[in-house]
């Protein structure tokens, strides 16, 4: 009985290290197994993606040519105008001093050339019987002119000064029209409000935007790293927001030479011509993104960029490449190109090497042979 007792705690005992041993041993197994991939041959194409808008090649601010007020419009946004119709009229109020001033100007002209006139007919009749020289009538001549002259300038700046009195009335209405053909984008202004015409201080008021629809642009930044890769001439391809499933061609005419700030980045503004059809109505303002392609490469060895792993301190891309099961090395991978689904292989790994597709796993049964090791040359 004594042996028997001994026998049955020597098997409990045995029995729990079995169960403990095989409960580690299938524990320590990994719960996943890695699916493998081999690289490919692909067509890559290099693209920068600009994002901006199209606008109108040129917008033309109609402004008036004289200050006063607006007294009608006769446009609306949208309108189709062509050069010289008429968009609005001016109310001019004449400035009672302004046309004192120049109403004396006059005055005096008209005195100093009666006296001028009765000169050079005196001097004239002595010149012609011989008492005075020529030089002597040819100063009273250049006088006589220049003061005909000077009356003949007061009366044109009363006549500026008069636009709202002419015929008798105190107001007169100025015509604006417009200098070009298109489309009306904008009438900021209303019956009523002040104009200001156009001078070397004051751009003026801006009675109405007109562009030629049929002529857009694309405008829009990239980035001073990827400026350089940039040439005018190239080829883009613009898709618009308001409009799906649809790309535009252009060409490239714009790189500006400076670069300016935008959120701490130095960006470059880029321009370029799109070559609009019939099929849709594009309108100014429409968000764009333009494509470029700067490089392509045709049958090159490429890797789908979501097998690439970067290393933590040198952020260098590197890969698992397959050794037996579940057993993978680490190996450093060079890239070339890439169009952000695949990029080129110039060295690292090869055509026939198996690698890990570490972001996707499936569960691994227990009791299967096999565990994941990882092997890291470095």
């Amino acid at each position: 009985m004594k042996y028997l007792k001994y026998f049955g705690i020597g098997a409990i005992i045995l029995g729990f290290l079995f169960s403990m041993a095989y409960y580690i041993k299938t524990n320590s197994r990994s719960a996943i197994t890695y699916e493998t991939s081999k690289l490919s041959k692909q067509t890559i194409e290099e693209k920068i993606v600009a994002t901006g808008s199209v606008v109108p090649e040129d917008e033309v601010n109609i402004v008036p040519q004289i200050s006063g007020i607006i007294d009608e419009i006769f446009v609306e946004e949208g309108d189709e105008v062509v050069a010289g119709d008429l968009l609005a009229k001016i109310k001019v109020v004449p400035n009672e001093q302004s046309l004192n001033s120049a109403e004396g100007r006059v005055k005096t002209a008209r005195i100093v050339l009666n006296n001028s006139t009765k000169e050079f007919e005196r001097n004239k009749k002595l010149f012609d019987k011989g008492v005075i020289s020529e030089q002597d009538f040819n100063s009273v001549e250049l006088r006589y002119n220049q003061d005909q002259q000077n009356l003949e300038n007061a009366l044109s700046d009363l006549q500026i000064i008069r636009l709202g009195s002419v015929g008798g009335s105190a107001l007169t209405n100025t015509n604006v029209r417009s200098t070009v053909s298109g489309t009306v984008l904008q009438v900021p202004v209303k019956e009523g409000d002040q104009a200001i015409e156009a001078n070397t201080f004051n751009p003026g008021t801006t009675i109405a935007t007109v562009a030629d629809l049929n002529k857009m642009i694309f405008e829009g930044r990239v980035d001073e790293g990827e400026v350089g890769k940039l040439e005018i001439g190239m080829d883009l391809k613009i898709s618009l927001g308001a409009i799906e499933e649809k790309e535009y061609d252009a060409k490239l005419t714009l790189i500006a030479p400076k670069g300016i700030e935008v959120a701490g980045a130095i960006q470059f503004k880029i321009e370029g011509e799109v070559f609009l059809d019939d099929e849709y109505v594009v309108r100014a303002g429409y968000s764009a993104n333009a494509t470029i392609i700067t490089d392509v490469k045709k049958d090159i060895l490429s890797i789908n960029e979501s097998l690439l792993q970067f290393d933590n301190s040198t952020k260098k891309p590197f890969v698992e490449v397959q050794i037996s099961g579940q057993k993978f090395e680490r190996k450093d991978i060079e890239l070339g190109i890439s169009d952000g689904v695949f990029a080129e292989v110039l060295g690292g790994v090869s055509e026939s090497d198996n690698i890990k597709i570490w972001n996707k796993t499936e569960p691994l049964k227990r009791g299967d042979v096999g565990e994941q090791e990882y092997k890291y040359d470095n």
